[in-house]
């Protein structure tokens, strides 16, 4: 796999690398990362990272305006589907590549490389590099350890394996770089975002069956001065509640007319729940993107009766 796309991105002068939607920091600093080294090992290439950016991850970096291309390679990193992925006009295209680590949803790539056993998409990228002559540098590197931290959640995952950590420590041996810059980078955060962290520990309603939820409205985001997405990714950083096993933040994106569901779970499987409602993901980390309230409050049903059946299950496990 890594040589045959290797010998595509060989093949084309124009190579374009998209993403989903709402980017969050694997995503970006895959496709950047990946245009970086593409850029630093063939300089007469043109190589574009599109999308929507975000304030929120402007130091992770920039992406690119590009015009209309012709006869140009498309490799879509991060994205299990073509209706999720950002900005990217297929016909435009004469050959495409899928790198992702979600499960598979629909094939729309010529080559499809997925792993839904690896931490991050990232994490590829660092295989992919360390497997071809595809160069790389210490900048480079540090976009791929932040991506793959960002969403292993600084390796807490049991996504994270003995392959992902021999893959870091060959990352490190060859182009190091600053660990604690790299996690300030990722982690320091305004103290408005800190104090929303604060409203919604004081404000999550919890169920009998362990199912922990909040509702962050445009006014309360107004309040803290923050923006839709800082507050859905803030849903990672209750991961270690004792009497929560599934967490939701349901928060309200005035500018894109959408509810925005982050769902984590430390229990039963999630990802049938958030597809039922066109959203998706992993096992126990998903997303859904919903009209109203009422519909996430829908959810939030579904979730609850999810666990009634998670508990009743190992009841019945216990028992026997």
């Amino acid at each position: 796999m890594y040589n045959a796309i290797y010998e595509e991105i060989k093949k084309y002068d124009t190579i374009v690398i998209a993403r989903h939607i709402g980017v969050d920091p694997d995503a970006l600093a895959s496709q950047l990362a990946l245009r970086d080294a593409i850029r630093l090992s063939f300089p007469n290439k043109k190589v574009y990272a599109i999308g929507s950016g975000s304030n929120k991850f402007n130091h992770i970096g920039r992406l690119d305006k590009m015009e209309k291309v012709e006869h140009a390679l498309l490799i879509v990193t991060d994205t299990p589907d073509k209706r999720r992925v950002d900005a990217a006009i297929f016909s435009q295209f004469s050959y495409m590549i899928k790198i992702d680590h979600h499960p598979f949803v629909e094939k729309f790539c010529d080559i499809e490389w997925i792993e839904d056993e690896a931490s991050s998409t990232c994490e590829m990228i660092i295989d992919f590099i360390l497997n071809t002559p595809l160069e790389c540098n210490s900048e480079i590197a540090e976009l791929l350890y932040m991506g793959l931290v960002s969403d292993s959640n600084r390796f807490l995952f049991n996504s994270c394996t003995a392959k992902t950590f021999s893959l870091v420590s060959s990352l490190l041996n060859h182009y190091p770089f600053k660990l604690n810059e790299a996690y300030q980078k990722l982690y320091l955060r305004p103290l408005n975002e800190v104090r929303l962290e604060g409203y919604i520990a004081l404000h999550m309603v919890v169920t009998k069956n362990a199912l922990g939820y909040v509702k962050i409205t445009d006014e309360i985001l107004h309040e803290f001065e923050v923006d839709s997405a800082a507050a859905g990714n803030m849903v990672n950083n209750f991961n270690f509640i004792q009497e929560v096993l599934v967490w939701v933040t349901i928060t309200e994106d005035i500018k894109n007319e959408q509810i925005r569901v982050s769902i984590r779970s430390r229990g039963p499987e999630i990802k049938d729940v958030a597809e039922k409602y066109h959203g998706g993901g992993h096992k126990f980390a998903s997303g859904v993107k919903l009209k109203t309230f009422d519909e996430a409050m829908e959810l939030i049903h579904d979730l609850d009766v999810l666990l009634t059946q998670y508990h009743e299950k190992k009841n019945e496990e216990e028992f026997l």
